[in-house]
């Protein structure tokens, strides 16, 4: 049977994916034949008239398999799975995971399990993470993404229920200004806690970024000009309601941000447009003057026309950008650069059970 390994974090959106891909690519080409599975599927989608996880799609074509969905994530939470589970008319759902993991494993070297939500979710059917990564033996690595603080306090609380069978924790997402922070302070707390610090991967822009055709179909809006060009890539996002001499302050230091601009005010969206930005999003349905659009044009920066008003619409993009999925070849390249750099494989390879290609 395969050397096991589950992949948790302490919420959703922590980069389960990117971590996943990143030991899965690492290991295929150190020579192990790698299987994996995502035991409980969040998002559900068919292929070929076959219910799967769309993750687990996409996570099985960059590792280039094709093992059945129904044994690559056995359960699906659909809607009507949802009000079947808590009205309690389901039954044990666990025989149904080990199978699966059991099919997977019977001819690989290394299983990488992918988690759902955090370890936690789940619970309310006795499928989470704690449960399944205990039910199939694995060996248990949790991903703490930084979102204003580390939830320390969490992964000590795992250390205490999930003992030795905890390999270690990742902390993804660190930007340089708080490295010192980490290395000085959380890190020897967690490992006086006996919590082993498998890597620390730093904040990277790009893996944040969504493309402007992508953009502007999650904010509901349309590309009304230079549409060729709406495969840039947008990191962050300035808002120009300021006076323009404040809005070229800010824009000077935020150079691959989107500009979201009221329709109406062409002052800003003309300085933005010379300055280079990725793209230009104007809210409240109004469209620009014919000076804007010839400029965009000339430019090569698409502008995406919105319903919402600026408030609205920059709400919306920061939920966009901090849980855009993972969808990119480059950022999947970039991703498992990331992880392969900044995690220690000897060790993790160590605690599976995995010997040395």
């Amino acid at each position: 049977m395969a050397a096991g390994i589950y992949i948790g974090s302490t919420s959703g959106y922590s980069g389960k994916n990117m971590v996943v891909m990143g030991i899965g690519l690492r290991l295929q080409k150190e020579g192990f034949d790698v299987g994996y599975m995502k035991p409980v599927g969040a998002v559900p989608e068919e292929r070929d008239g076959v219910l799967g996880d769309q993750d687990a799609f996409f996570v099985q074509d960059i590792l280039g398999q094709d093992a059945p969905p129904e044994f690559v994530s056995p359960v699906v939470v659909t809607q009507d799975f949802k009000v079947r589970a808590f009205s309690g008319q389901f039954d044990d759902l666990m025989p149904s995971i080990k199978h699966g993991y059991e099919q997977l494993a019977k001819d690989k070297d290394a299983m990488v399990v992918a988690g759902s939500g955090s370890m936690y979710s789940g619970r309310y059917c006795n499928i989470d993470g704690m449960r399944v990564a205990k039910a199939l033996g694995l060996q248990i690595i949790v991903i703490d993404r930084l979102d204003k603080e580390l939830n320390y306090d969490y992964l000590v609380v795992l250390k205490d229920v999930l003992g030795d069978s905890l390999a270690g924790v990742i902390l993804n997402d660190i930007p340089s200004s708080f490295m010192n922070e980490v290395d000085g302070l959380i890190k020897p707390f967690l490992e006086r806690n006996d919590i082993k610090v498998l890597g620390v991967i730093p904040k990277d822009p790009l893996m944040g970024a969504i493309k402007v055709s992508d953009l502007a179909e999650r904010l509901g809006g349309r590309v009304i000009s230079c549409a060729s060009k709406s495969e840039k890539v947008v990191e962050n996002f300035l808002i120009g309601t300021m006076q323009v001499e404040n809005f070229m302050t800010h824009f000077r230091k935020n150079k691959n941000s989107a500009v979201i601009v009221g329709g109406d005010r062409s002052d800003v969206q003309l300085v933005a447009l010379e300055g280079n930005c990725p793209c230009l999003v104007l809210t409240g349905n109004l469209y620009p003057n014919d000076i804007i659009l010839t400029r965009s044009e000339v430019l090569n920066i698409p502008i995406v026309v919105v319903r919402d008003d600026t408030y609205t619409v920059a709400k919306k993009m920061e939920a966009i950008l901090s849980r855009h999925k993972l969808r990119d070849v480059i950022k999947i390249r970039q991703g498992a650069q990331l992880v392969s750099s900044s995690i220690d494989f000897d060790y993790i390879k160590e605690r599976m059970g995995l010997e040395s290609k």
